[in-house]
C-alpha cells in the first residue's frame, strides 16, 4: 500500500470517528477521589483560629499560610480531628541560624498554663539545630507536651524516659528548600513520612483526639497545600479527647497594649507576658456585662503572699492564693461574673513584679426566662 494510500485510510476513519453518536464515545475518566479535603483554600484563615498570637503573626500570601514566628502562639483548627491523614509542605525562610516551628496534634482549644503552647503531640518543624549531645535533631522529631502522654517508636538515645522520638535518617532539606510532610494519627498512634519515607513515630498518646495547629516560635515560617484525610474512629474514651473550646477568646496580642490602656512604661509587655512595671491599673479599652474570664498569673519568688487585683463588672477582687500556693510559680484562675448591671472594662491593679499572660474571655448570654 503507498504512503499516499495509507493517509487517505487513516483520514478516512478519523472523520467516521468523529460522526458517531456521542454516547458512542468514551469520556475521560473523572480523576479518583482519594479522600483528602483541603484545609486551606489559598485565600483566607477561614477554618482556622488564632489562639494567642497578634492578629498579624499569621497572614496569607501566595496561596501560602505565614507565620511571622513572633510571638510564640500557635493557629488552630475550628474542629477537633481523631484519625486522619494530613499532608502539607513547609519551609523555613532562615538558612543559617535554628528556625523552629511545628505541627500540633490532639491538642487543647488554649494554651497550657505558663505556656504559650497547647498540651498535645508535637511534630518539630525545625532546621539548623544540632545539639552536641544528640537529644534533639532538625529532621522530624516527634514528642508529647505540657501534660500529654506518648511512647516513642525508639528509645531515646540520651534520656530513656524522655517521651520523644528522634527520627531514623535525615532527611529535612534546609532554609529556603521546601520539604514535604505526611502525618498518619490514628487509635493514638502517630507516624511522620519527611519528604517521602517514614522516619518517625509514637504510640499511646493522650489525647488522641483534638485540635491541629500551626505553631509560631521566633522563625518566618510557610506552609502550603495543605490537605486531610479522616480515617474512621477508633472510639477514644474520654479521657483520651481533648477539651471542646467554650468560647475564650484572647484578650492579649502577646507583643503589645493593643485593646488596653495605662500609661506610659506603667504594663511592659516581653516574651509573650505582661509585667507590671507602675502604679496604674491595666484597663481593658472594650466594656463587658456578663463574662468569665481565664488567666495566668505570678508574683515573685521571694513575695510574701500569692495573690492578684482585677476589676470585673465595676467590681473589684482579690484572688489569694491558698494552701500550697507558691510565689514564683504560674497558677491559672478562672472567673466567672454574671451579675453584672451594664457594662464596664476589665482592669488589672499593678503589684510589685506582677506577671500576667494567657488572658481568655468569654462573654456570657443572658438565659432566657
Amino acid at each position: 500500500m503507498s504512503r499516499s494510500v495509507r493517509f487517505f485510510a487513516v483520514a478516512v476513519l478519523a472523520a467516521c470517528a468523529s460522526l458517531l453518536p456521542a454516547e458512542d464515545k468514551k469520556p475521560a475518566a473523572p480523576p479518583a477521589d482519594d479522600g483528602f479535603k483541603p484545609m486551606f483554600d489559598g485565600k483566607t484563615l477561614d477554618g482556622w483560629a488564632n489562639v494567642n498570637c497578634h492578629p498579624d503573626t499569621f497572614f496569607v500570601k501566595n496561596n501560602e499560610i505565614v507565620t511571622t514566628g513572633e510571638p510564640t502562639g500557635f493557629l488552630r483548627t475550628a474542629k477537633q480531628y481523631e484519625n486522619f491523614v494530613m499532608e502539607f509542605d513547609w519551609m523555613h525562610v532562615e538558612k543559617t541560624k535554628m528556625a523552629n516551628s511545628g505541627l500540633f496534634v490532639w491538642g487543647d482549644p488554649l494554651p497550657g498554663v505558663g505556656t504559650p503552647y497547647t498540651r498535645g503531640i508535637e511534630v518539630q518543624v525545625l532546621i539548623n539545630y544540632a545539639p552536641k549531645d544528640g537529644w534533639a535533631t532538625s529532621h522530624g522529631d516527634i514528642f508529647s507536651i505540657h501534660g500529654a502522654r506518648c511512647k516513642p517508636d525508639r528509645v531515646h538515645p540520651t534520656n530513656p524516659k524522655m517521651e520523644r522520638c528522634l527520627p531514623s535518617e535525615n532527611r529535612v532539606k534546609g532554609g529556603g528548600e521546601w520539604n514535604h510532610y505526611k502525618v498518619t494519627a490514628n487509635d493514638g498512634a502517630i507516624k511522620l513520612e519527611v519528604n517521602g519515607k517514614e522516619v518517625s513515630g509514637v504510640s499511646k498518646c493522650t489525647p488522641r483526639k483534638g485540635y491541629l495547629a500551626l505553631e509560631s516560635e521566633g522563625a518566618e515560617c510557610h506552609f502550603k497545600n495543605i490537605k486531610i484525610k479522616e480515617l474512621p474512629s477508633t472510639n477514644p474514651k474520654p479521657e483520651e479527647i481533648a477539651k471542646v473550646w467554650e468560647g475564650h477568646t484572647s484578650m492579649f496580642t502577646g507583643l503589645d497594649l493593643k485593646g488596653w490602656k495605662t500609661e506610659k512604661d506603667a504594663w511592659k509587655v516581653a516574651g509573650g507576658v505582661l509585667k507590671a512595671n507602675g502604679k496604674t491599673d491595666l484597663v481593658s479599652e472594650k466594656k463587658y456585662g456578663n463574662v468569665e474570664l481565664i488567666f495566668d498569673w505570678k508574683v515573685p519568688a521571694k513575695s510574701e503572699s500569692v495573690q492578684c487585683e482585677l476589676s470585673l463588672g465595676g467590681v473589684s477582687k482579690t484572688i489569694i492564693g491558698g494552701p500550697g500556693a507558691k510565689p514564683g510559680a504560674w497558677r491559672r484562675d478562672t472567673i466567672r461574673w454574671d451579675e453584672a448591671r451594664g457594662t464596664f472594662p476589665i482592669s488589672f491593679k499593678p503589684s510589685a513584679g506582677l506577671e500576667i499572660m494567657n488572658v481568655f474571655v468569654r462573654e456570657l448570654k443572658e438565659e432566657k426566662k
